[in-house]
């Protein structure tokens, strides 16, 4: 698929009964895909999605961290529709803490940011390496590039995730198959008052809150250029730059930073 247009295409979308995964489904209907597979656990928000966008969209419900059941619904689409020609693995949830958390919620962020995108690969590579096309877009974070301090499991889960799809990215790049890493910071989601976002997570008071249709588009001219990193918010790529030239330098301004929040939430 060189230069990138979903006229004509069957995509898969998980998490996508709201915010960015709804969106998505909407633009790329409206750029003429010919089946949008609309997958979220909550089966009913999917199909409210699905019957706004109309006959070329179907609902799914689908808990990501079942592999088998994120392989049957690739088989299912692939039966009903043909190959699938661009799968977004895009669920994804928040939840502060840290080392104090219990294991099952470690585990948990581990499950749904990145074994979810591991069991998306490997349910439709085979088919996108035989025919030597296809194309994943993962959903990682900007906290996936820099951090997120208020949260342990969204950090570490979103590293991962960020550091799968380089590696689907070079494994797979040779035989046809386009990678890219959504890494956005703060966009209005059900995500949003969930966490409070630090650098990374979002910085959201000081970069911005998107809209998730305003995201959309910066995907499309992210596919459309085949570019690994999507970075909705600019200001991500010079923060990574940073952090990459001077990592003691970055760390010593995350800790300042990180106080900075503190003192400003306790003199509320």
């Amino acid at each position: 698929m060189a230069a990138v247009e979903l006229n004509g295409k069957v995509t898969l979308i998980t998490g996508a009964g709201s915010g960015i995964g709804k969106a998505l489904a909407e633009r790329f209907a409206a750029e003429g895909a010919t089946a949008v597979v609309v997958a979220d656990r909550d089966g009913d928000r999917a199909a409210e999605v699905a019957a706004g966008i109309g006959a070329v969209a179907e609902a799914a419900t689908l808990d990501v961290a079942d592999e088998a059941a994120v392989a049957a619904l690739v088989h299912q689409t692939e039966e009903r529709h043909g190959p699938i020609d661009l799968l977004v693995s895009n669920a994804g949830y928040a939840q502060g803490g840290g080392i104090d958390l219990p294991n099952e919620d470690w585990l948990r962020m581990m499950d749904v940011h990145l074994w979810s995108h591991l069991y998306a690969a490997r349910a439709v590579l085979p088919s996108m390496v035989a025919r030597g096309e296809g194309y994943l877009l993962n959903t990682a974070s900007a906290a996936g590039l820099l951090t997120q301090m208020d949260s342990g499991p969204y950090a570490v889960s979103k590293h991962a995730a960020v550091a799968l799809a380089e590696w689907l990215a070079i494994n797979y790049g040779d035989k046809g198959v386009k990678v890219s890493c959504l890494c956005p910071q703060a966009v209005r989601t059900n995500i949003v008052p969930r966490a409070a976002f630090g650098r990374g997570g979002g910085q959201a008071s000081q970069d911005g809150v998107l809209e998730p249709e305003e995201l959309a588009e910066v995907v499309i001219e992210t596919l459309r250029e085949e570019r690994f990193l999507v970075l909705p918010h600019p200001d991500v790529l010079t923060y990574f730059q940073r952090k990459a030239s001077d990592y003691d330098r970055w760390l010593g301004g995350m800790r300042r930073f990180r106080r900075r929040l503190i003192d400003s939430r306790t003199s509320e």
